[in-house]
This record gives structure tokens, C-alpha cells and sequence, in this order.
């Protein structure tokens, strides 16, 4: 299944700038209707506008903050309905900062918006996809999610935006594999740095005025978005944009079989029926 050949509506979370904001204008040049979803209420209904008047398709903005349980709720609703096809879980926050010194609410809300809300919004789109037969789940994560032994400087301190980027690299390849051979894609994808308004602010809040690019400039989010829609043509589920040498990713598969089999323990251990336990 490709964008094109299975146009219908896509939902892209964290819809209001960068990365989130790219997606909605491709996916858009290529014929699919839209939900775009974002704190920022001027910003997505100015894109939504825009995107209508130059690409004729349908453009929906849901405003909602994916840490509050309603909005979440109310998301995953529409992410449910039979006309969405692809699911774009970009909206992420760093809550960057020395672990002991930021706030526990913070923290919090960064495993609520990175972790609990794609993991729910995966969940809706999930069944009806594979129940119509086809359909697509790309989630954000970033290549800090493999970054969790180095030490901060240059890198930001993050061990839990770190960790929550790690959660959506596993799930996301667990989910893969445990859909097997279904019509139902998935794919996660690790942008290094990328130029974007990210680092301005730790999420806590949104970032106040027009779209800008943070002093660390980075990957264009467009070289991003291109990488990702071509490995999701292809069926690939990590896709690493501008990765040098692809067989890394197989490498890694290498070294996590190596640690399953070579631990003592057994891969998959056998279910054990107590009514059986002497034989």
C-alpha cells in the first residue's frame, strides 16, 4: 500500500509546524483529505486554509492537547472513523533539562504526549484498518531513541524524552512484527537533528509567535518527510532519514538476537500448566 493508491484521510498530530506541518503538505499534494491536529488553533486552521484553496482536498483542524485526556479521547474518536487510512503520531515534547531538576508535572506530561497518546492512537486506528483492509501508522520518534549511553553535551539532557523515543522504536517494531503478514503498515521513523522550532521551548507550553527554526538548524524537514514516504512506499519499518549505511538497522537486529540467545534464557519460554507441573 502506497500514500497514493490508498488515498483517504490522513490524521497528522503535531499538524501546527516542522515536521507535523510538512506531512499535512505533501500528504495533501498527493490526494489525501486531512485532520490536522495541534495546540495551536491559528496556526493549523491558517495551514488548513491554505492547503484547501491549493489542493481542492478536505482539511479538518482538531485543536487539542494530547496530555489532556478529553481532548485525547475526542482525537481517538475521529483517528476510529471509517474514512481514515493513514496515521501520522508526530506531536512530541523534550521536556529537556537535569532529571532531578525538572518538574515531575513535566515529565509527566512529556510520557503523556511521546508515549500514552500515540500508543492510544494507534489502538483506535488499528482494528478498523485491518477490518477495511488496508491502512498506514507512521510514528515520530528520533535518533536520540539509541543515544541512551552517551553523555549530554553537545547532546541535550533528556533521559526521559530519550527513553519515551525509545518506547516508540519498540513498539513500533513489535507492532510490526506482530501484525505480520496483515495489510496494516507501520513504520517508525528517527530524524537526527532537524530544523524546526523544537528546541525553543521544553513543550511545557506551545511556542508563542510564527513558525521558526531553531540556532541549531539541522535535517530539512522536508528531506524528513521524503525519506519517510518513501520508505513507507517500500514497507520499511525503521527508517532512519539520511542514514549512511542502511544495514545498520540489520546490525542492530543482529545484536538484540545475540543478547536473547546468548543470555542462558530461552527466547520464548513454554507455558508451564500447574495441573502438569511433574512432567
Amino acid at each position: 500500500m502506497t500514500p497514493d493508491e490508498a488515498a483517504g484521510t490522513a490524521v497528522v498530530t503535531g499538524a501546527s509546524s516542522g515536521i507535523g506541518a510538512e506531512y499535512a503538505e505533501r500528504l495533501a499534494r498527493r490526494g489525501w483529505d486531512l485532520v490536522l491536529v495541534a495546540r495551536r488553533a491559528e496556526r493549523i486552521e491558517a495551514l488548513a486554509d491554505r492547503l484547501r484553496a491549493e489542493t481542492g482536498m478536505a482539511v479538518e483542524p482538531m485543536v487539542a492537547d494530547l496530555a489532556a485526556a478529553a481532548d485525547l479521547a475526542r482525537v481517538a474518536e475521529r483517528v476510529a472513523a471509517d474514512d481514515v487510512t493513514l496515521l501520522v503520531n508526530n506531536a512530541g515534547i523534550n521536556g529537556y533539562g537535569p532529571f532531578p531538576e525538572v518538574a515531575p508535572a513535566l515529565l509527566t506530561k512529556v510520557i503523556e504526549v511521546n508515549v500514552v497518546a500515540p500508543t492510544v492512537l494507534t489502538r483506535a486506528a488499528v482494528p478498523g484498518m485491518t477490518a477495511r483492509g488496508r491502512g498506514a501508522v507512521v510514528n515520530v520518534a528520533s535518533l536520540l531513541a539509541f543515544a541512551g549511553g552517551l553523555p549530554p553535551g553537545p547532546l541535550p539532557q533528556r533521559a526521559v524524552y530519550g527513553g519515551t523515543k525509545g518506547y516508540m522504536v519498540a513498539f513500533t517494531r513489535t507492532l510490526a512484527a506482530e501484525l505480520g503478514a496483515s495489510p496494516v503498515r507501520v513504520q517508525v521513523v528517527c530524524p537526527g537533528l532537524t530544523a524546526t522550532e523544537f528546541h525553543l521551548g521544553t513543550g511545557e507550553a506551545p511556542v508563542p509567535g510564527e513558525a521558526r527554526v531553531h540556532d541549531e538548524g539541522g535535517m530539512p524537514v522536508g528531506d524528513v518527510v521524503t525519506a519517510s514516504l518513501a520508505a513507507l512506499d517500500t514497507g520499511e519499518v525503521v527508517c532512519v532519514p539520511g542514514l549512511a549505511h542502511p544495514e545498520a538497522v540489520a546490525r542492530l537486529e543482529e545484536a538484540e538476537l545475540a543478547l536473547r540467545t546468548g543470555s542462558g534464557t530461552r527466547v520464548a519460554p513454554r507455558y508451564r500448566d500447574p495441573e502438569r507441573s511433574n512432567e
